[in-house]
């Protein structure tokens, strides 16, 4: 279990905020990489987007915690390459967990196993450098804690489905724990703060660009915090919840549970 300074939790808030609207900004002025055509979506709705939302949360929430949290802005780094490569280079041919392995076991690799390796190697950055500094040091808890960062990640792109979703879902956890004292958790917060209007309103979204690195920065900040048998147990419910994403859309029991559908909403134009 670990937890910072106030001073370095409020710092990277602030800093998330500061980088992620620079980010916005940047698009604005159509200095994006790519133009702003290279960013640009059809939602759910078939109504026009762009993913600037997830770039500037990715490079908002790293940049807040290169000074405090190395590793973790490397892993959310690598999130967001991965979920880059995703977004702008993958057909969508293949989906979920169980499409990408099928997919491999007969001979055709996909980006979505390129992000898993990705997204796990980013787990054991952002938990082995931790791990190796606090006094119980490395062992299995490490193992569990690198699966929580990656399962966090992935989880956060299959709610990003529906505006202001995967950002309510992960600020849930967030905001409690940057108030604990955990930098990864107040620097996502910051930057998912920055972007909520817009996501909200349909005119932007994270994409995997931006949910994964959102879920990996969340898991890290979880991960930090627990305990070895917390950390097992998180991944536990993590795994399930994946799992059970094969089988069941969490659309449909969000829309069907009345208190869940309502909050899935708020914030939506009506």
């Amino acid at each position: 279990m670990s937890r910072s300074r106030p001073v370095d939790t409020a710092a990277s808030a602030l800093m998330a905020v500061a980088a992620t609207q620079g980010v916005r900004r940047l698009d604005r002025a159509g200095r994006l990489p790519g133009g702003r055509d290279r960013w640009a979506r059809t939602n759910h709705a078939g109504a026009p987007v762009s993913l600037v939302e997830g770039v500037a949360l990715a490079v908002g929430t790293a940049t807040a915690l290169l000074p405090v949290r190395p590793a973790v802005a490397g892993a959310v780094v690598l999130a967001g390459v991965a979920g880059a490569l995703d977004d702008l280079v993958d057909d969508g041919a293949v989906r979920g967990l169980g499409g990408h392995l099928g997919a491999l076991r007969r001979g055709r690799p996909t980006t979505g196993v390129l992000k898993i390796l990705v997204l796990g190697a980013g787990g054991m950055l952002a938990v082995v450098v931790h791990d190796a500094r606090s006094p119980r040091g490395t062992g299995p808890h490490t193992l569990a804690g690198a699966g929580v960062v990656a399962a966090s990640a992935n989880l956060a792109n299959l709610f990003d489905l529906r505006p202001g979703r995967a950002l309510k879902v992960a600020l849930l956890p967030a905001l409690p724990l940057a108030v604990l004292g955990q930098p990864p958790a107040a620097a996502v917060g910051g930057a998912g703060l920055v972007v909520l209007a817009d996501d909200l309103a349909g005119r932007t979204m994270l994409g995997d660009t931006g949910a994964n690195p959102l879920g990996a920065a969340v898991g890290a900040a979880v991960a930090h915090r627990l305990g070895a048998g917390g950390r097992w147990t998180a991944l536990a419910v993590l795994t399930g919840l994946t799992l059970l994403s094969e089988r069941i859309s969490f659309s449909r029991v969000i829309d069907s549970v009345p208190v869940l559908r309502e909050l899935d909403r708020w914030g939506r134009p009506r």
